[in-house]
C-alpha cells in the first residue's frame, strides 16, 4: 500500500509512520519547507508557494490527514482559535485539491477529527449516532472540519473521520502534565473530579486509524477512544498509585479559568464516548483500560 500521510511528524503521524513501516508499506509525508520525513519515508512539500505535491504523489491508496495547529499549545485567544481553525481548513483544502488533481484517486481519506463535538455532560455516553452537536469553539471547528472532509465523497473517496479523544503518550501530549505534579507529590483532583475522561493509548490510536484505512465498511465518524474513559478523579488516582504517590492536592476549577481562560474547558468539561464502530467492525483495543495504558506508558519513563 502506498499511504500519503499530512500531519505525520505529529503525536499520532509518527506512531502510524511507524506502524506503516512496520508492514512494508510506501509512505510519503507532507511536509512544509525541507523537513525530514525520517525512515524509509518520503517527504514531499506542500502547503507552499509553487508546491504541487500531486506530480510527485502519482498514485496513492490512501490519505491521512492528521495536520492541523495543536489545541494545547497557547490560550484560546482571538489569535490562536483563528489559528486552530484556519490551519484544519487549509489543510483539508489542500488534500481535496490534490485529490481532484489525481488522475487516479485513493481508495480512503481517514480525516483527523475530535470528540470536542460532542457536548460536555456527566451523564449521557456519546456513540457515533449521537446527533446533538455543541456550539462552542471547538465543536464547531470539529463540524467544519468534518464537513470539509466529505467532500472528497464526491470523487468517489470512501471518507471517514476519526473522532480521537485524550491520546495518551509518554512524552508528548496531556499525560506528561498531569504526571508531573505526582512526582512532586502534588496531586490531586481537578475540578470537581467528576468530568469524563475519554482517554486512548497512542499506540491504540494509530492502529485504529490502520483499521480504518484497511476495512471498507469504516465510513463517517469513528470514536477513537478506550471503550473504558473514566472520571479525572478516577484518571488523578490511577496515577497516583501506579507512581505510588498521594492523590490528595485539588485544583478547584476558578484557578485553572484563571490561569488557562476558556482553554480550561479541555479539563473541567469532558465527554463519555464510546468507540461503537470500531469495536462493532472487530477492532480489539490493546489498552482498553486505563491501567494498562499507564503501566504501559509509565514504566517507559512517562
Amino acid at each position: 500500500m502506498k499511504a500519503v500521510i499530512a500531519g505525520g511528524t505529529g503525536l499520532i503521524g509518527r506512531e502510524l509512520t511507524r506502524l506503516l513501516e512496520g508492514r512494508g508499506h510506501e509512505i510519503i509525508i507532507l511536509t512544509r519547507g525541507n523537513g525530514e520525513a525520517g525512515g524509509s519515508a518520503k517527504a514531499v512539500n506542500w502547503l507552499q508557494d509553487g508546491a504541487r505535491p500531486e506530480k510527485e504523489i502519482g498514485y496513492a491508496d490512501a490519505f491521512v490527514n492528521l495536520a492541523g495547529a495543536s489545541i494545547n499549545a497557547g490560550r484560546w485567544n482571538a489569535r490562536h482559535r483563528k489559528e486552530i481553525y484556519e490551519s484544519r481548513m487549509r489543510a483539508t483544502e489542500e488534500l481535496l485539491r490534490i485529490i481532484a488533481a489525481l488522475p487516479q484517486k485513493p481508495k480512503v481519506l481517514v480525516n483527523a477529527s475530535a470528540i470536542g463535538i460532542y457536548p460536555p455532560s456527566l451523564e449521557k455516553i456519546y456513540t457515533e449516532q449521537s446527533g446533538d452537536l455543541p456550539a462552542d469553539f471547538l465543536g464547531e471547528t470539529v463540524k467544519d472540519w468534518e464537513n470539509k472532509a466529505a467532500k472528497a465523497e464526491t470523487y468517489g473517496v470512501r471518507t471517514a473521520f476519526m473522532r480521537f479523544g485524550i491520546v495518551l503518550d509518554k512524552k508528548e501530549g496531556a499525560l506528561p502534565l498531569m504526571v508531573m505534579p505526582y512526582k512532586w507529590y502534588a496531586g490531586g483532583t481537578i475540578g470537581s473530579g467528576k468530568q469524563w475522561v475519554s482517554w486512548v493509548h497512542v499506540a491504540d490510536a494509530a492502529r485504529a486509524v490502520l483499521f480504518a484505512v484497511e476495512n471498507e465498511g469504516i465510513r463517517g465518524p469513528v470514536n477513537v477512544t478506550a471503550p473504558n474513559p473514566v472520571t479525572m478523579k478516577e484518571f488523578g488516582k490511577t496515577i497516583g498509585a501506579l507512581l505510588h504517590r498521594p492523590h490528595w492536592l485539588h485544583v478547584p476549577s476558578f484557578a485553572l479559568k484563571w490561569a488557562l481562560g476558556k482553554k480550561s474547558s479541555l479539563v473541567l468539561e469532558g465527554q463519555r464516548a464510546y468507540p461503537a464502530r470500531l469495536e462493532e467492525a472487530g477492532f480489539v483495543f490493546r489498552f482498553p483500560d486505563l491501567k494498562s495504558a499507564l503501566e504501559d506508558l509509565l514504566k517507559k519513563g512517562g
